[in-house]
This record gives structure tokens, C-alpha cells and sequence, in this order.
């Protein structure tokens, strides 16, 4: 019999991780709520005419696309154009457009961008969102990275102010400290990679730029400078980029920099503005993690117009746990042209690798069920079930053991379970008008009335 398995890249959970993933998903629902930001979601599934094309040629690769249902292969002799080869590239891709119409979403961002448009009369502009649900990327499991992950999204759509920006950058900030997590956060602008494109000569090529780039901590600058070449830039602009991504200075300086290295670029100038706009009003909200300017940072997605954001932990060397950017004209790939947004996507998988790693999970959210009713028979069952009722009434979450069990293997549950309460209300004590509660991590038992049993428990 072959073994049960699921995916390389997806993962189970256990009832005790599930706490802990709603305990993220909580805080963050919070603190996205106190900003004014409402909930949505769009389907698992999309078509791939709405995912195709608007992640770069590298986000392409990685989308998981769904055979058509019924008789797929119908029609696959009109799939090879005359003279093309079974398996060249325009062959490929006029099969996998016959066989498969739809595809799992790689992001939240592009289907929020689908939904906008398609729901644009029901909605109220500027239009703020926030989605918490599960994306698919056919990418190479590792350390932090998986195939299906979720993400937690919060976009603003409908405004170009930078306020928006800084809100966001806001909202970092009070997420990572709701949840015991120190981190960096860092910021470029796209505007400011145009302009060095320009600057070094690669004006044409800014996708390419920015691809290698967003790869810099991962691989280094010799791959980094080996991929520009291999993308057609030239030795002289490789040079040049180069000699920026090596400059060695401070925060301060960086900007200093930047003037006089873009100082024929009208778009670079713009981003250097923005930048400091967006840094100066975040800065004044009172940030408790510090706030980066990094020249390197260059998120490779294609839709990205502006400001770019991304965070990771300083404790745990993980890679991105957050990140976004603003969008100039993501609905324009729907037919609504013009409508600028801006939002970032908490990575709650790699949230939790990073908690679970540096043990910052409150100890009381290990299990669900805060007390236990041992079972000494039906008799005093029949007592146990009006004060479990009554507990679950104080939102109190309660468990009678469904069988009269041996004491110690009840005792053994409510262990294996980190219930930190067992409820003992036997023949004697339901006739002395008492129950006792023992507390599971130390060992110390109390008598209670029933009534005085709520106000004990309660959180």
C-alpha cells in the first residue's frame, strides 16, 4: 500500500499550530481593521488571461495552470501551427493555451486589481482592502519557501497621496510589534531605478535591471552582474551599476548621493522626492523599527510604479516576511486606465517559521481549550454538562471528556492537549456543593462553588 503523502512545498497543520496561525491571522485582522481596511476575497481560481503577463517572464514560469475539465486534448491537432516543431516555444504555448484556461493565483494583488474593476459601482473610493487567503507558486520548495502559502494583503485603491504609503508603513510597524517581532523595513522607489537605468545607460531595459537586482541577496553581485550581461546590457552599463550597487556610505549620505547620480533624470529626481515624502510623514507617526532606505531593493514585479517596499526579521534569517509597492495602473490590464493604488502582503507562513523559531507564542495559545471536566460517570455528567454550558456562556471554551475513562488517561489528554485546567466534580464533591480545580503547570488544586468557578477562569 502506498504511503499517504501530500505535495512537496504544502504542509499539514496540527490543531496546536492552527491556534497559533489564527493567532496571527487575528492580530493582523486587528490592526488592518483599526485602519479603516475591509475584508474580501476572490476565488482560488482565475483565468489565465487575468494571470498571464502581469508578474514578468520569471512570475509566468511559476503559475500553476489547470488542466480544462472533460475532454482537454479535443482540438490538439490544431494546436501546431503548420511547419512548427511539436516542441518549439510557439508550439508549447499554443497547446498549454488549448488544454488549460485557467491557472491557481499567484498573488492577491492582481485578482484584487480583476475584482476592483469588475465590482467598481459597488464600490466607495478610495476603495481600502484587506484579504487573508492562500496563494500557489510552482516554485522550488526550501527553508521559508513554499508552494501554497498564505498571504495577508492591505491595499489602498483610488489615491496617488503618499499618505497612503506612510499608513502602510505604519501598519508594519504596529503588526511586527503586536507580535514580539523586530524587523527592518526597508524602502526604494521605482521611480529611482528608472532613473538609474537611465543614468547607466540601460534605459530600455529597466525589467531586466531590476530582475537581476531583486536576486542581489540571494545570489550576490558577481551573478548579479553576470545575469545583466546575459540580458543584453552592455559592459559599460554593467560597469556602471556596479560601481553604484559597491558604493559604500551612510542613510544620509545615500540620498546626497542619488541627487547627483540621477541629476539628468527627471523620473529619478521624482522618486528621490517621493521618497523623502514618504519617509518624513512615516518617521513622524513614531516607528518603533527602523525605516531603510535600500538603493538594492527592487521587488521584480512588473506592475510596480513607485514606492517599494519590503521587510524582513532581524532575529531570523528567513528572507521576506512583508512586502508591497504602489501601483500606478495595475486596473488599466482590465480596461480602467488611470487608477493608481498602493499595498503591501504580510507573508503569515514565514510570520510563523520566524515566531515558532524565536518561541514568541503567547504559552496560553497552545490550546484551544482553556478547561476540562474530568468524567466520573453518568451521574455526575449529567451536573458537569450545565456548568460546562455555563462557562462556554462566559466565552469560556470548555471540553467534557465524552467517556468515564480511567482518571489517568484523562489527565494524559488534557496533557497532550496544554489544557491549562482540569475540572474534577465527583459524587463527593458535587455533594459538599464544590468542585476542585487544579492548574495542569503547577499542580496546585483550589475548591470552588460552581459560582465562583466563571470569575476563576475567566481570561
Amino acid at each position: 500500500m502506498t504511503r499517504p503523502s501530500i505535495p512537496k512545498g504544502t504542509r499539514d497543520f496540527t490543531p496546536a499550530e492552527m491556534v497559533r496561525r489564527n493567532y496571527i491571522f487575528a492580530t493582523i485582522r486587528k490592526i488592518f481593521e483599526l485602519f479603516g481596511y475591509q475584508p474580501i476575497e476572490t476565488p482560488a481560481l482565475e483565468n489565465l488571461s487575468t494571470l498571464l503577463g502581469k508578474y514578468g517572464e520569471e512570475g509566468d514560469k511559476l503559475l500553476f495552470k489547470i488542466l480544462n475539465s472533460g475532454n482537454y486534448l479535443e482540438g490538439i491537432q490544431n494546436a501546431f501551427p503548420d511547419g512548427e516543431e511539436a516542441f518549439s516555444p510557439a508550439s508549447v504555448k499554443a497547446l498549454t493555451l488549448l488544454i488549460t484556461e485557467k491557472g491557481l493565483r499567484y498573488d492577491l494583488t492582481v485578482p484584487f486589481a480583476r475584482f476592483v474593476v469588475q465590482h467598481q459601482h459597488e464600490l466607495t473610493f478610495p476603495f481600502k482592502r484587506y484579504q487573508i487567503q492562500p496563494v500557489w507558486r510552482a516554485d522550488r520548495p526550501q527553508k521559508g519557501r513554499y508552494r501554497e502559502f498564505f498571504q495577508c494583503d492591505v491595499d489602498v485603491i483610488g489615491s496617488s497621496s503618499l499618505l497612503n504609503e506612510a499608513e502602510l508603513i505604519q501598519i508594519i510597524d504596529q503588526v511586527f510589534l503586536a507580535l514580539g517581532i523586530s524587523v527592518s523595513i526597508r524602502v526604494n522607489n521605482r521611480k529611482i531605478l528608472s532613473g538609474i537605468a537611465e543614468a547607466v545607460g540601460a534605459s530600455g531595459q529597466l525589467t531586466d535591471l531590476t530582475t537581476a537586482m531583486d536576486k542581489l541577496d540571494k545570489v550576490g553581485l558577481e551573478k548579479v552582474l553576470e545575469e545583466l550581461l546575459s540580458r543584453g546590457l552592455s559592459p559599460e552599463s554593467v560597469e556602471k551599476t556596479a560601481a553604484l550597487l559597491q558604493w559604500q556610505g551612510s542613510q544620509e549620505e545615500l540620498p546626497v548621493m542619488l541627487t547627483e547620480f540621477l541629476r539628468d533624470s527627471v523620473t529619478g529626481q521624482k522618486g528621490l522626492q517621493e521618497m523623502a515624502e514618504v519617509t518624513e510623514m512615516a518617521k513622524a507617526c513614531g516607528l518603533k523599527n527602523p525605516l531603510l532606505f535600500d538603493l538594492k531593493l527592487a521587488r521584480g514585479l512588473n506592475y510596480y510604479t513607485g514606492t517599494i517596499l519590503e521587510v524582513s526579521s532581524r532575529d531570523v534569517e528567513i528572507g521576506s516576511i512583508c512586502g508591497g509597492g504602489r501601483y500606478d495602473d495595475l486596473t488599466g490590464i482590465f480596461g480602467w486606465e488611470g487608477v493608481s493604488g498602493v499595498g503591501i502582503s504580510f507573508g503569515a507562513d514565514r510570520i510563523f517559521d520566524v515566531m515558532a523559531a524565536l518561541n514568541l507564542f503567547p504559552e496560553e495559545m497552545a490550546s484551544a481549550t482553556h478547561a476540562l471536566f474530568i468524567n466520573f460517570g453518568e451521574k455526575e455528567v449529567r451536573h458537569c454538562i450545565q456548568w460546562a454550558s455555563r462557562l462556554r456562556d462566559a466565552g469560556i471554551s470548555t471540553e467534557i471528556y465524552p467517556d468515564p475513562a480511567k482518571l489517568k488517561k484523562q489527565m494524559e489528554y488534557a496533557h497532550r492537549k496544554n489544557i491549562p485546567y482540569v475540572i474534577l466534580a465527583g459524587e463527593d464533591e458535587i455533594r459538599s456543593g464544590f468542585v476542585s480545580l487544579k492548574k495542569m503547570k503547577t499542580g496546585e488544586q483550589i475548591n470552588l462553588s460552581p459560582d465562583l468557578l466563571t470569575d476563576h477562569l475567566r481570561p
